[in-house]
């Protein structure tokens, strides 16, 4: 499994709208209101949100991967947002964010889930993809970069 398996325009915001750590996160997770994969979307926004409350998921670098495990799903389902305007996001480097990779993962799919978290991290921490990304305007453009860094990896 690649993350372009699981992107798509369907999720992918190149404009968030929300203001907090909590608006972007609610915003990407509503992307999934229709989606056949969720079984109950505010168990999955639950999940995340609890999640975020042991430890904020603002890695660093402008980037936050707020994630959740839930059997509220029946897959692994991801969403990507970037945003204009810097969001405080209590941060580890105490920066804000600009780009957030939503991911939410079926419980008893961990290892799959623990291994899409770490290609995210990895991807997110070079300063060129980071930099591609906050220049998209469009989800085609951040699918494209997305495609062409994921080259790089083998599948999860």
């Amino acid at each position: 499994m690649k993350i372009l398996d699981l992107l798509n325009n369907n999720y992918i915001i190149p404009d968030l709208k929300g203001e907090s750590k909590e608006d972007v996160i609610n915003e990407l997770i509503d992307l999934f209101k229709d989606d056949k994969r969720v079984i109950d979307l505010e168990k999955v926004r639950d999940a995340v949100l609890e999640r975020e409350k042991i430890m904020s998921t603002g890695v660093g670098k402008g980037f936050a991967i707020p994630h959740g495990k839930t059997n509220a799903v029946n897959d692994i389902l991801a969403a990507f947002g970037k945003s204009n305007r810097p969001i405080e996001y209590d941060s580890l480097d105490g920066h804000p964010v600009n780009l957030v990779f939503l991911l939410v993962g079926k419980d008893n799919l961990v290892s799959k889930h623990i291994k899409l978290l770490s290609r995210i991290s990895r991807m997110m921490n070079k300063d060129e993809f980071r930099e591609k990304l906050i220049q998209a305007n469009t989800s085609d453009e951040i699918l494209e970069i997305f495609r062409k860094e994921e080259e790089n990896y083998f599948e999860v």
